[in-house]
């Protein structure tokens, strides 16, 4: 005999205001559906009486993880309305900020699957490394979140010692190397709390249309600072760290061993920095009538912009933002079935879910 059990919108096993209502067979879970819509922020709608300068301001806030890679999206939008084109420094400075974002997002959400798999040591290890890429964020921007780092044709900021940087980075990569990855790749805990738990298919995750570390897991090899270079990624050299299992433990490695990409990407970008100009010396900016689209590799997978300005506006007509939770969440219905109810906390947290992104 068949139940139903809710998990959620507000549940301890929850990070975010989400339903999960699994239909159960004893303990095992035949089938899920995925509620959402229990916040509204109206985000998008607040973005067209702004004007450009708010609209950054606003549109950071949509995540306060991936708040730089927002901005980022957004301007590249904004550029392509308005002609400008950010000088080789700022190119740079985008990429070693979005990588710290990157490194924040991987090593908060490999906290988080530590505290649901019982293992609070490694939690606290994970919130230890968090604080050091904070550090570092806060040394470029002043800021641990929200950095105001992006403009239209450039950076608001300057990375005036780049050594100290890439001293920080170093430090951190040795840790990550030494300790988090290793435990999250071959301990005993991770093995048997994630292995062949919440798989999902290449073929499941192609037909969701999965983005990001979760997409890469489960065997599908895509990432935008490949594909699709911004920025000055097509300058860097680095790995897309892909799995096949599909399985929570995939999911893990992946968001791993992309710590250390990111740490790679990051010394080159602080090495190989330009000198010069971070941003166009404009005056005035000038949209031009039209839509431009932008798109980028968050931490999470692709987020999409779309901004439809008119000529002589002040404000935009229409902000359109796509984020990665929106794409990924569906997935879950997929990954929790055939598992134990006490297997779905993890199985949802291993998306690395935002829901804050996806209720605008």
């Amino acid at each position: 005999m068949s139940y139903k059990m809710p998990m959620g919108p507000y549940h301890p096993g929850l990070e975010e205001p989400y339903k999960l209502e699994m239909t159960c067979e004893g303990e095992t879970i035949s089938d899920a559906q995925l509620h959402i819509g229990f916040n509204f922020r109206g985000i998008e709608n607040l973005a067209e009486g702004r004007n450009h300068v708010q609209v950054i301001a606003l549109m950071e806030r949509v995540c306060g993880i991936c708040s730089f890679i927002h901005t980022l999206t957004l301007c590249q939008a904004m550029e392509t309305l308005t002609g400008l084109t950010p000088p080789p420094r700022a190119r740079y400075i985008r990429v070693i900020m979005a990588e710290l974002e990157r490194l924040h997002s991987h090593v908060l959400w490999a906290g988080i699957a530590a505290k649901l798999m019982g293992f609070k040591t490694m939690f606290m290890a994970c919130f230890q490394y968090r604080e050091q890429v904070m550090d570092m964020l806060e040394a470029i921007s002043g800021n641990r979140v929200n950095y105001s780092m992006n403009r239209p044709g450039g950076v608001n900021r300057d990375i005036p010692d780049p050594e100290a940087i890439l001293r920080m980075v170093n430090a951190l990569e040795g840790e990550i190397a030494r300790v988090l990855v290793p435990v999250f790749t071959s301990s005993v805990t991770a093995r048997s709390r994630c292995a062949g738990i919440g798989v999902l298919t290449q073929e499941k995750a192609a037909s969701c249309g999965v983005v990001g570390p979760n997409a890469r897991a489960s065997g599908i090899a895509q990432d935008l600072r490949r594909a699709a270079p911004y920025a000055a990624y097509e300058e860097m050299e680095f790995e897309v760290p892909v799995e096949s299992a599909g399985d929570v433990r995939a999911r893990l490695m992946v968001r791993a061993l992309e710590m250390l990409q990111s740490c790679g990407i990051l010394r080159q970008a602080l090495t190989k920095l330009p000198a010069g100009e971070y941003h166009c010396n404009e005056s005035k900016i000038v949209f031009k009538t039209g839509t431009a689209m932008s798109r980028v590799e968050a931490p999470r997978g692709e987020v999409f912009y779309s901004v439809t300005w008119k000529e002589n506006s002040r404000t935009p007509s229409r902000v359109h933002v796509r984020t990665p939770t929106y794409v990924n969440m569906p997935a879950v219905r997929w990954m929790v079935q055939g598992a134990r109810i006490a297997d779905a906390p993890l199985i949802q947290a291993s998306i690395d879910p935002c829901y804050s992104c996806t209720d605008r």
